[in-house]
């Protein structure tokens, strides 16, 4: 029997609230469940209360950028009730990674016509205006034209959302991250404080909540914002403890803090987890990555050296019988790419350049530029200190010839280069043809170069992290300078050195 327009339209309304009510009652039941959240989250929704679990611990996840662990969870959600529109909402954005200025749009796009073939016939499966205004924002994030344009229309949308919204801590904390998306050439101060100043209010209300610490840290990890997390990172290790990358991204404070003893104990739990997890489903332990990379530099900080050339051999095994991954800025997207780093890192901190790890050799394809830009590079380097002078000349031509490489595969390459990984190979290069000079006498003439190289980087956002220069130029200079008996001009140049790479 067909009820009469204005009696349905009282059914829905009552629906609609009771829907809500249950959801919320589901967010905080859910905690209670076998699988442990990975934080306090709460998003109203019209989903089955079978799926609420594994749509919340989800939602946890994709705020805790364990991407793979939340589509899985999303995917849960969804066999347990096929027609939950949220659920294949959730599984679309674990493919958007905003902080690195990449997302992976066709298999987004796969997964939302999974729900409906069309946006129309999706937003007809969203039961709410809630869920149809969240559909709606992630059609923009994954339509057709400019990724750069689609990321900023995708936050001007989550921004009129947010105003409609203003009690929703997800969409807050998803508008936020939004924000962070649009620094297309890396840190951008004012674009940060804008996103800072939106999930902080999260943060304030819910200190459990692991997108408002997580976007908390990404925008205030920098050495100048680094205080401002600190309150954060030293609360989400508890949020998530067993998402692998929010133990790790407490270090992003710790180490703009230089905090060493903080970024080992951050990484050794991230790796640790990571492990377990690797292990529980049946695959072997990393000795390369992220983590990896950033443990090997703090033990080099934290004046532990044998534990960083432990970590460097291990992965040096590793990447000798790991097949290269093609071409990539990313140093982490293979144990190639991390290998290098960290032996050029190691290199140039503990200046070991007749040891084990500077006799370390590795085969590098002829396609891998930008890994070939840091191999000549460090290996010029180790000639210049050692007076090897033709040989560190050897090193430069071949760099020369690496960063033109490097361009032209920055020409035809599927990657949005950022401002610093643009400019890293020619600040290398007046770098070692810098120290080159200086070495062989030219000292004017090699502080000149350094000089210009320390001033091309000061040009650049700050990065987080390890240097991604891995020798920051106002400390080479500052060194050259030292050398040269300029005392004075020295300190000044360590002290811009320490403003940008603080604890060095």
């Amino acid at each position: 029997m067909l009820k009469s327009s204005s009696a349905l339209g009282a059914w829905r309304a009552a629906l609609a609230i009771v829907i809500t009510i249950l959801a919320c009652i589901y967010s905080v039941s859910a905690s209670a469940g076998e699988r442990a959240l990975q934080g306090k989250v709460s998003l109203p929704n019209s989903g089955a209360e079978e799926a609420q679990e594994a749509f919340l611990y989800g939602l946890t996840q994709l705020h805790n950028f364990q991407h793979d662990d939340a589509a899985a969870a999303f995917r849960e959600a969804q066999q347990i009730d096929p027609g939950f529109a949220m659920a294949y909402w959730g599984e679309a954005m674990t493919y958007n990674y905003p902080i690195w200025a990449d997302q992976d749009r066709d298999a987004a796009i796969e997964v939302l016509q999974r729900l409906a073939v069309t946006p129309q016939l999706r937003q007809a499966k969203a039961a709410t205006q809630r869920e149809k205004d969240y559909l709606h924002a992630i059609e923009i994030l994954y339509g057709e034209g400019d990724k750069h344009q689609r990321d900023f229309a995708y936050s001007a949308e989550m921004a009129r959302l947010y105003q409609i919204y203003p009690d929703d801590q997800e969409l807050a904390s998803f508008y936020a991250l939004s924000i962070l998306g649009t620094a297309h050439q890396g840190r951008d101060f004012a674009i940060y404080m804008r996103a800072a100043a939106v999930v902080q209010e999260v943060f304030r209300i819910n200190p459990d909540h692991p997108g408002a610490a997580h976007y908390l840290i990404h925008s205030f990890d920098d050495p100048v914002h680094a205080p401002l997390g600190l309150r954060a990172a030293l609360l989400y290790s508890e949020i998530a403890p067993d998402a692998s990358h929010a133990q790790h991204m407490t270090s992003h404070i710790f180490l703009a803090l230089g905090r060493w003893p903080d970024v080992v104990r951050a990484n050794q739990r991230a790796i640790a987890v990571s492990n377990r997890a690797r292990q529980e489903s049946g695959r072997p332990q990393r000795n390369c990555g992220h983590y990896d990379s950033w443990l090997a530099y703090a033990y080099e900080r934290n004046n532990n050296s044998a534990a960083a050339i432990d970590m460097i051999r291990n992965c040096h095994n590793e990447a000798k019988t790991t097949e290269p991954a093609s071409p990539s800025i990313d140093v982490d997207t293979s144990a190639l790419h991390s290998f290098l780093y960290m032996r050029a890192r190691y290199l140039i901190d503990t200046q070991d350049w007749n040891g084990e790890i500077a006799a370390l050799t590795i085969e590098i394809p002829d396609d891998l530029v930008p890994e070939t830009v840091t191999w000549e590079f460090i290996e010029g380097l180790g000639a210049a200190r050692r007076g090897e002078l033709s040989e560190a000349r050897r090193h430069l031509m071949n760099l020369n010839e690496a960063e033109r490489a490097f361009r032209q595969y920055l020409d035809v390459a599927d990657y949005d280069a950022s401002r610093l990984e643009i400019a890293r190979p020619g600040i290398l290069m007046q770098q070692l043809e810098g120290l080159i000079r200086f070495t062989d006498g030219d000292q004017a003439g090699g502080i000149k170069l350094l000089q210009a190289a320390a001033d091309a980087e000061a040009l650049l956002p700050m990065a987080y992290g390890p240097p991604v220069i891995e020798q920051p130029s106002y400390e080479l200079m500052a060194t050259a300078l030292h050398e040269a008996g300029e005392t004075e001009q020295a300190r000044r140049a360590y002290a811009l050195a320490d403003e940008r790479t603080p604890g060095r």
